[in-house]
């Protein structure tokens, strides 16, 4: 099949390496020439995922229009805060790209301004194509390396195409399960990051295991709640887009938003830590965003609202702790 991976970080190109690894016909764009050129030279991204190598027969771009020309599949690789910008130019040479199956996103959050999900930027902004968003535990040099990993596509699509989608992402090493939960799927794959910052905290405030674990599955059980609140179903975010995501996002050392929470414990200034990154802390901004959305459909969320009070609001993290151990006890529900 032909498959286009737009954006260049290192999950797209973790993921344009796997798929072209099990035989697919792959192109890897980046929005920057200078980047592209780079790619395209090294055979290697050096500046997002150094250490994995490709072949000559995985293809790099920097152009939209003649990278999605004779594409099958478009995966959206992208950071939330430039899925719209993407669309939008794939909006405006939407007539050459005439054989895309389905749009698939790799983008985790709701966009801040108008609290949608990816999917539903891109159905507002390409509609009439299928749109489907794949999640899981996934670090993107495991995957790349071509270590197990089990990841969810989700699509509200017809069953025979999102099947086909599912089997041409499965291969080798990256086993891929379905689900027609797209929301669900997309919100547990967001939700995962504030909390993987709230583990971070823990590890930084040195709370110990007992917490960790506490922590951990307590932050499950209002995930759970949250998520069927903003619409998504229950089941959905005890699976790999949920608790699995859940727990590789906060214990992996790899991860951005469990060390943006050890450094906030450390007391390094949030300013400080945001600047001049290459790589996007998602937890931090996601977490405006769904303190928006809960505020908005209700639910009991004592754990987002007091990481939002601490990177938001300037709570100390150890009064954060207080605060939630002062809580009224209540029998434990699941």
């Amino acid at each position: 099949m032909n498959i286009t991976v737009l954006g260049a970080g290192a999950w797209g190109t973790a993921m344009a390496i796997h798929l072209n690894r099990i035989g697919h016909r792959v192109t890897l764009c980046s929005r920057r020439f200078e980047h592209a050129l780079e790619l395209a030279s090294a055979r290697e991204n050096v500046d997002y995922l150094p250490g994995h190598t490709w072949g000559p027969d995985l293809q790099v771009g920097c152009e939209f229009k003649p990278a999605t020309m004779e594409a099958d599949l478009i995966i959206l690789a992208c950071p939330m805060k430039g899925l719209r910008s993407f669309c939008e130019t794939l909006k405006a040479d939407r007539a050459s790209a005439w054989q895309v199956k389905m749009i698939v996103t790799l983008c985790k959050g709701v966009e801040p301004e108008t609290l949608l999900t990816p999917s539903a930027i891109v159905e507002e902004l390409l509609p009439g194509i299928a749109v489907g968003a794949l999640s899981g535990p996934s670090n993107a040099a495991e995957v790349a390396a071509g270590r197990p990993t089990a990841v969810v596509l989700a699509s509200e699509a017809d069953e025979t195409l999102t099947t086909e989608m599912q089997e041409t992402l499965n291969g080798g090493s990256l086993r891929v399960y379905r689900s027609a939960d797209l929301l669900g799927v997309e919100l547990g794959g967001a939700l995962k990051n504030p909390y993987a910052i709230g583990a971070g905290l823990c590890q930084g405030l040195k709370l110990g295991d007992n917490a960790k674990a506490a922590y951990l599955t307590r932050s499950l059980h209002e995930m759970v709640r949250a998520g069927v609140a903003l619409g998504g179903q229950a089941e959905t975010f005890y699976g790999l887009s949920g608790f699995g995501d859940l727990v590789a996002t906060s214990t992996g050392e790899w991860s951005r938003n469990r060390s943006f929470g050890e450094a906030v414990a450390s007391g390094t200034a949030i300013d400080e830590l945001l600047g001049n990154r290459k790589t996007v802390v998602e937890g931090y901004a996601a977490l405006a965003g769904f303190h928006a959305l809960i505020q908005k459909h209700g639910a009991e969320t004592p754990i987002l609202e007091h990481l939002y009070a601490i990177l938001y609001e300037g709570l100390p993290p150890h009064e954060a702790v207080e605060s939630l151990f002062a809580r009224a006890p209540k029998p434990e529900r699941h």
